[in-house]
C-alpha cells in the first residue's frame, strides 16, 4: 500500500471512528429538532414588512385573544377539578375511594378530538340528548359549538394532568408538618393554607403547565367545535388561502405565546426547599373523613367520569352500531387502520433510532454537545403539532419537493414531536447499565461496534420496546401533522374521525374512534404495567 493510501485510509478510520460517528449522529439529531423553529424564523423574515401589518390587524388580535381566554378558563377549570378530585381520593375517607382513583384518570388517554366528536354527537345540534327531550317539546338546545364546547371539551380531557401531579405531591408531603401545627393551635383551614397549599405548590404549577401548554397546541377539538385560535387559524391560513408567509407569521407567534407561558410558570414557581432537615420513617397520612360531605364528591365524581369518559364511549359505541349495516363505513376501516399502523411504526422505529446516540451521548460521554442535543428534543416537543407541520411543509415545497407530501416527510415530523418519549424510555435503562461491562468487552479485543451490538444493544432491549410501544400509540392519535403532511390519499385513524365528523358523518367517525379508544386504553395499560420498571422521564 503507498503512503498516499495509507493516509487515505488513517482519515477515513478516523472520521468514521466509533466516537466520531457518535457525535455526527447527535448533531443530526439536534438539527433535525430545531429545524421548525429556525426555518420559521427564516421564512417570516423573508415577509418582514408584512409582519407588523398581519400582527396588528383586527382578526390576528382577536384569534390571540380567544387562544388566551380559552387558555386562561381550561387551565384555571382543569386545576380546580384535578385538586379536588386528586384530594378527595388521596386524603379522604371517600366511598370506592380506590375505584374513583383509577377511573377519573383515564379520560386523559382520549384524543381531544374524540371526546369532541362524542360531545357534539351527544349534545349538539340534532343531537341524541336533543332527540331524547323532543317528545317533551324541546326543539332546540343552547348550541354547544365556540367557547362554552372548547372550554368543556379541553377541561373534561386535560384535568387528570393536574390530578396526577397533585397526587404524587399528596403522596410525597409528611403528615408530621401538619400534626405539628394543629399541635400549635392551627385550624384545619388555616393548616391547609399555610402548610399544604405551600408544598403542593410545585405539583399544582407542574400540572397546569402541562394543560396551558396542551390547551394552546389543541387542534383536533377547537377545529370540530368551530373556536378560531392559533392553531386553527394558521390550518385555514396554509388550506384555505395559501398564504404560507402569514401562516409561518402566526406560528411563529404561537411559539412565542408557548414559551411565555413557561416563563410565567418558572417565574412563579416557588424556589424555597421542600425537603425534610432529618431521615425518618414517614407515617400513613390520616384520612379525612367527609361526613354529609360524602354525597357531594360523589356526585363530582360521577359528573367528571360520565362527561369524560361515559358519553365518549357511550355515543361511539352507538353510532358504531348504527353504521355497522353500511358496508362502505365498514370496509374502509381496514385500510385507514394500516396507513396509521405503517406511519406509526415507521416513526416509533425512528424516535428509537434517532434516540439511541442522544442517550448514549448523554450518559456515557456527558457534556455541552449531549446537553445541547437533549434540549433541542425536547424543544421540538413542546412545539405544536401544526407548527413543526407547517415547518416541514415549507422546507419540502421549497428545498426538498421530492420529498414532498411523502410518508418520509410524515415520519420526520412524528420524529420531531415525539423523539423525548424514547427518550425518557432509553435513558432510565441506560443508567442502570454497568460501563465495566462495555470496558470488559474492549478489553477481551472487541471492536466498538462488536460491543455496541452484542453487550450495550441486549441490554437496552427492555428501554427501546417501550419507547417504541409509546411512540407508536402517541403517533396513532396524531391530527394536525398528518393533516398537512399525509400523502395524497393516505386517510388515517385520526384525519377519518376529523373530516367525518366536520361533515356530520358520526357513523363513519365511530369506527376509528373506537380503535383509538382501545389503542389509548393499550397505551395507559403499558404505562400501569411498566410504572416500576423504566417509565419515560
Amino acid at each position: 500500500m503507498t503512503p498516499k493510501a495509507r493516509r487515505k485510509k488513517h482519515l477515513y478510520q478516523r472520521i468514521f471512528s466509533g466516537r466520531r460517528l457518535l457525535r455526527i449522529a447527535v448533531i443530526l439529531v439536534a438539527a433535525l429538532s430545531l429545524t421548525p423553529v429556525l426555518y420559521l424564523i427564516v421564512r417570516a423574515s423573508e415577509s418582514a414588512p408584512q409582519i407588523i401589518t398581519l400582527l396588528t390587524r383586527p382578526r390576528t388580535l382577536q384569534v390571540l385573544a380567544n387562544s388566551v381566554l380559552l387558555t386562561v378558563l381550561v387551565t384555571a377549570s382543569a386545576t380546580i377539578v384535578g385538586c379536588a378530585l386528586a384530594w378527595l381520593t388521596m386524603r379522604t375517607d371517600l366511598p370506592g375511594r380506590r375505584y374513583w382513583s383509577a377511573i377519573t384518570c383515564l379520560p386523559l388517554v382520549l384524543p381531544s378530538y374524540v371526546g369532541a366528536f362524542a360531545l357534539l354527537a351527544a349534545l349538539g345540534p340534532n343531537g341524541m340528548l336533543q332527540g331524547m327531550l323532543a317528545p317533551l317539546g324541546v326543539t332546540r338546545l343552547p348550541s354547544i359549538y365556540g367557547l362554552p364546547g372548547a372550554w368543556l371539551a379541553l377541561t373534561l380531557f386535560t384535568y387528570p394532568y393536574v390530578q396526577l401531579s397533585v397526587r404524587a405531591g399528596l403522596r410525597g408531603l409528611d403528615p408530621a408538618l401538619e400534626d405539628a401545627a394543629r399541635c400549635l393551635g392551627l385550624t384545619r383551614l388555616q393548616v391547609f393554607r399555610q402548610i399544604v397549599l405551600p408544598h403542593l405548590r410545585p405539583a399544582i404549577g407542574a400540572g397546569a403547565l402541562l394543560v396551558a401548554l396542551y390547551t394552546l397546541s389543541d387542534f383536533g377539538a377547537v377545529s370540530l367545535l368551530q373556536y378560531n385560535v392559533f392553531t386553527r387559524e394558521i390550518y385555514v391560513q396554509y388550506s384555505a388561502t395559501l398564504d404560507r408567509s402569514a401562516a409561518a407569521i402566526l406560528a411563529l407567534k404561537l411559539v412565542a405565546l408557548t414559551g411565555m407561558i413557561i416563563l410565567i410558570e418558572n417565574w412563579t414557581r416557588s424556589h424555597r426547599p421542600q425537603y425534610r432537615a432529618g431521615t425518618g420513617t414517614a407515617r400513613a397520612q390520616t384520612r379525612i373523613r367527609l361526613g354529609n360531605w360524602h354525597v357531594p364528591a360523589l356526585v363530582l365524581c360521577t359528573m367528571v367520569t360520565l362527561l369524560g369518559l361515559g358519553i365518549p364511549v357511550l355515543v361511539t359505541m352507538f353510532w358504531w352500531v348504527r353504521g355497522l349495516h353500511a358496508d362502505s363505513v365498514i370496509g374502509a376501516q381496514t385500510r385507514i387502520l394500516l396507513h396509521s399502523m405503517s406511519a406509526s411504526a415507521l416513526a416509533a422505529l425512528s424516535c428509537v433510532l434517532a434516540a439511541l446516540p442522544v442517550v448514549i451521548q448523554s450518559v456515557r460521554y456527558p457534556g455541552k454537545l449531549s446537553r445541547l442535543a437533549e434540549k433541542a428534543a425536547y424543544a421540538g416537543h413542546a412545539l405544536p403539532g401544526i407548527v413543526v407541520a407547517l415547518a416541514l411543509v415549507f422546507l419540502g415545497a421549497r428545498y426538498l419537493p421530492f420529498l414532498y407530501q411523502s410518508l418520509f416527510m410524515l415520519v420526520a415530523a412524528y420524529t420531531i414531536l415525539f423523539l423525548p418519549l424514547a427518550l425518557g424510555a432509553l435513558r432510565t435503562v441506560m443508567l442502570k447499565l454497568n460501563p465495566r461491562t462495555e470496558e470488559a468487552a474492549r478489553m477481551l479485543g472487541h471492536t466498538p461496534a462488536n460491543v455496541f451490538f452484542h453487550v450495550t444493544l441486549p441490554q437496552l432491549r427492555p428501554g427501546m420496546l417501550t419507547g417504541m410501544a409509546l411512540v407508536f400509540l402517541t403517533c396513532m392519535k396524531e391530527l394536525p401533522a398528518t393533516l398537512l403532511l399525509g400523502p395524497t390519499g393516505f386517510e388515517t385513524l385520526a384525519t377519518r374521525i376529523w373530516s367525518a365528523t366536520e361533515e356530520a358523518f358520526f357513523a363513519m367517525a365511530a369506527a376509528p374512534a373506537l380503535i383509538l379508544m382501545l389503542a389509548a386504553a393499550i397505551s395507559l395499560w403499558i404505562l400501569l404495567h411498566h410504572e416500576q420498571d423504566q417509565l419515560p422521564t
